[in-house]
């Protein structure tokens, strides 16, 4: 759109204050369709806006809508930075909501007494906040931010060292390259592995062939309830040697055998009940003597 054509669209509407000697507001440029200004006329209006910007009260419907409409006419540098982005693996619609934060503020701490561009001083603003928001949230695992940088050194690294015919680049040859430490290299890389989750759904490859040989899931394992018992019999061990040998005698039969209290008794000469008491003060006292020891 060409700069007259976009001036077509421009009317300037002044509210009328009464005779009682009330200064007149400054005129507030009423632009339609905004977001269709092409980007070489969105610059020179938006000088016009800032100066008007500086001139309005802020929270008037005045302020409020010649800062819309600036947000409105410099989407197109949203957009152009997003695209920078696109490889990233995020929907180019939330980068855009994302970079659209930092073109608001950008808005709001520009000084246009300065005579900076407009377009220079909001770059900066927009890149910082889409690459804020890829630090914060795509990683899977949080690290410090200097392994995130690091991941896209190693990234960069990687290339230039492949298309110098190496591969399979060593530490070594990052460090050298990079200028680092191996110590270094070797944390970031290992930093690197939290930034994708794979899923546990995913199927497991036989050999490098296509043919699928279970889920990643099948190969987690799962507390093995037998491994608290190993532990607590290793913890009674020496206070049933402690015990007399009836005592020890009843607790082979009951859970070595696995026989009832009854079967007890005819085995032993003994009652079902006086069984049942024997078995419960030998309880008691195993537990009593664990206790003490926690």
């Amino acid at each position: 759109m060409a700069m007259a054509a976009a001036q077509a669209h421009i009317s300037v509407n002044r509210s009328d204050r009464s005779a009682a000697g009330e200064a007149a507001r400054p005129a507030v440029p009423q632009v339609e369709e905004a977001q269709c200004v092409a980007p070489q006329d969105a610059r020179r209006l938006s000088k016009l806006f800032f100066g008007q910007l500086s001139d309005l009260e802020e929270g008037t419907p005045e302020y409020q809508y010649v800062r819309n409409t600036l947000i409105e006419m410099n989407l197109s540098l949203v957009r152009y930075v997003a695209r920078r982005f696109r490889s990233r693996g995020q929907e180019m619609e939330d980068i855009t909501q994302v970079g659209t934060i930092g073109l608001i503020k950008a808005i709001d701490r520009f000084d246009v007494a300065r005579e900076n561009e407009f377009t220079t001083f909001a770059i900066p603003y927009i890149t910082g906040e889409i690459k804020r928001f890829f630090r914060d949230t795509t990683w899977s695992v949080h690290v410090p931010r200097r392994l995130q940088e690091l991941r896209v050194d190693l990234a960069r690294a990687r290339e230039e060292l492949e298309g110098r015919g190496n591969p399979e680049p060593s530490v070594a040859d990052f460090a050298v390259h990079l200028g680092l430490e191996e110590e270094e290299v070797i944390e970031g890389l290992v930093a690197c592995n939290g930034y994708d989750a794979g899923s546990l759904d995913r199927p497991i490859e036989a050999g490098g062939s296509k043919q699928q040989t279970g889920l990643v899931a099948d190969l987690v394992g799962n507390e093995d309830p037998a491994l608290a018992l190993a532990e607590d019999l290793q913890a009674l061990k020496p206070h049933l040697a402690r015990l007399d040998e009836r005592a020890r005698t009843l607790l082979e039969l009951r859970f070595g055998a696995e026989m009832t209290q009854t079967e007890i008794g005819e085995e032993m000469g003994l009652s079902q009940m006086h069984v049942s008491r024997l078995l419960t003060r030998t309880y008691a006292t195993l537990r009593e003597s664990l206790l003490a020891e926690a």
